[in-house]
């Protein structure tokens, strides 16, 4: 009798995990306003009780990738700011920081919360050293706020729902952006405006501007600005515009400007899926700038038919 309670057992485990492992990987993609007004300044709370009831296990997020040095090659110069500094940073640290492998190994697989202050100044620096974005802020965030994250909204995608949900997951983050040819695409939108003076285009995309906009104002006043935001209607008009499909008369600066966008939401995908599939976890999360979001899900169906991709709101 208490060998076939054993043989039993070791059945049914066996079946739980060739179903475990034989389940589908998803990828479920949130599209994110950056930063809201103030007025709607808790627009992120819905999203982020959304996100933590997926209970993601891996979350992927818009910031360059510490291996791609194309795209840091015109980031140490380029449109931010913040990631000039960083580089800048992380570029020093170089030849200044006495990186520990075995240490920062150890430390990042602790538990947030059994993490002392000095360890996780200890983690900022080296996240920097690693040029690792994304838990380099992940780690301040921390450090700031503590495991709760901030009291008071901070009306961007990271401060009151990426790294909020991060912490409550007990998750690092994972890089997946692409800025290789930023510069060329911010040249062919200049290029691309330039040309629609005259041809209708410009008037094309302001319609499609208020259209849009007109049609979020009451959702974000009942708190539903991230919703709104997810309806594919919504999507594709943020699609339309960022990737100049808007135009009435096509021009070289558009086709210029729509062949990098839709090139880098192509690269995007692939540093997201490369990530996924040579993990071993099934629930993933990419929260990326909506505008990205019907060309990253265009991109990951078309070339990785293994994943299960899945918007927000059709979940």
């Amino acid at each position: 009798m208490k060998t076939q309670i054993t043989f039993i057992t070791i059945l049914f485990l066996s079946i739980f995990v060739l179903s475990a492992q034989n389940k589908q990987q998803e990828v479920l993609i949130i599209g994110s306003m950056h930063t809201v007004p103030k007025i709607v300044k808790k627009s992120y709370k819905p999203m982020l009780k959304f996100a933590k009831k997926y209970n993601p296990e891996a979350i992927y997020v818009e910031s360059p990738m510490a291996n791609d040095t194309k795209s840091w090659e015109y980031l140490q110069n380029g449109w931010s700011k913040n990631y000039q500094k960083f580089y800048q940073l992380s570029d020093s640290l170089k030849t200044s920081f006495d990186f520990d492998e075995s240490k920062f190994n150890n430390l990042s697989k602790k538990d947030f919360n059994t993490l002392t202050k000095d360890e996780v100044k200890y983690l900022i620096t080296a996240s920097a050293y690693k040029r690792d974005n994304g838990n380099y802020e992940l780690y301040q965030y921390l450090l700031k706020y503590g495991l709760d994250g901030a009291k008071k909204p901070t009306r961007h995608e990271d401060g009151d729902l990426t790294y909020k949900l991060a912490l409550s997951k007990n998750l690092r983050v994972i890089n997946m952006d692409d800025q290789q040819t930023n510069k060329e695409f911010h040249t062919a939108w200049n290029k691309c405006i330039k040309e629609g003076r005259e041809n209708g285009n410009n008037t094309a995309n302001t319609k499609l501007y208020k259209k849009n906009y007109n049609s979020s104002i009451l959702p974000a006043i009942f708190r539903h600005l991230g919703k709104h935001t997810n309806k594919r209607k919504s999507l594709n008009q943020l699609h339309e515009m960022a990737s100049f499909r808007y135009v009435v008369n096509d021009t070289e600066g558009c086709k210029e400007g729509r062949k990098y966008w839709d090139e880098r939401n192509m690269r995007m995908a692939n540093n997201i899926a490369n990530q996924v599939l040579s993990s071993n976890k099934i629930r993933n999360i990419v929260i990326v700038g909506a505008s990205h979001v019907i060309g990253l899900e265009k991109e990951l169906k078309q070339n990785y038919p293994n994943l299960k991709v899945i918007l927000m709101n059709e979940y």
